[in-house]
């Protein structure tokens, strides 16, 4: 028995789904970005800040290179900020910013400070600032079939796969020199992904999480010196 063959109007048709769900579906994201302001802010020569990751209570935390990337671009464009490196400060005032004792609240801050030599050591490293960054990447969807097979004539796939990520982050920006909560940023991206096959997979991917770290750089920067870039 000869092996089934696909009918070329049917071949075609499935061809035309794939392209048409690729330049529906490819890389697609739309974000939303929100501002909260409790207090003046502001920064001056030699001042910095010191971005950190706050832990979740059920383990998790922004990842860290969320947080290396947010630390790159702050120092980048106009309203540029001096950042204090992160691993560096939180050995500094050890054990006070490790995750079980670290201040869950601005209302435990005048507590950290008053601990001896912790108020020392941050002036000693300019931080005027400290960025407490929540949040995660998560894939929240997906669907689609996609069929590959070898044969005397070569391989291939056909057929188109999606998922969906969503990136929510949050930073609370605390001023040391005031001991207030200045206010907080955030930004929520969703993306689709596709990855649609006529013969080869090509992956369109929808990059959440950069997309994430740039509008937070962004708007950290504008939220502490008012400059946009």
């Amino acid at each position: 028995m000869s092996p089934e063959r696909k009918h070329p109007a049917t071949l075609a048709g499935t061809l035309l789904l794939a392209a048409a769900a690729s330049l529906l579906l490819g890389g697609c994201m739309s974000s939303r970005l929100e501002e909260s302001k409790q207090a003046a802010t502001g920064i001056a020569e030699g001042e910095s800040v010191v971005i950190l990751a706050r832990s979740y209570h059920k383990g998790k935390a922004a990842e860290e290179e969320l947080v290396d990337c947010i630390n790159r671009r702050v120092q980048s464009g106009a309203g540029r900020l001096q950042v204090a490196p992160q691993q560096e400060f939180v050995d500094a005032l050890f054990p006070w910013l490790e995750p079980r004792t670290a201040p869950q609240s601005i209302e435990a801050l005048p507590t950290l400070l008053a601990r001896p030599g912790v108020a020392e050591r941050i002036a000693a490293r300019g931080v005027r600032y400290i960025v407490w960054l929540d949040g995660n990447t998560e894939k929240s969807g997906g669907g689609g079939s996609m069929g590959c097979a070898i044969g005397p004539g070569g391989g291939g796939c056909l057929g188109v796969t999606w998922w969906e990520d969503d990136a929510s982050y949050k930073a609370a920006i605390w001023d040391l020199q005031q001991q207030a909560d200045a206010g907080s940023v955030s930004a929520d991206v969703h993306g689709t992904s596709v990855i649609p096959a006529l013969i080869i997979p090509v992956p369109l991917i929808a990059r959440t999480q950069s997309a994430a770290c740039r509008d937070m750089a962004g708007q950290l920067r504008h939220f502490i010196t008012g400059t946009d870039g």
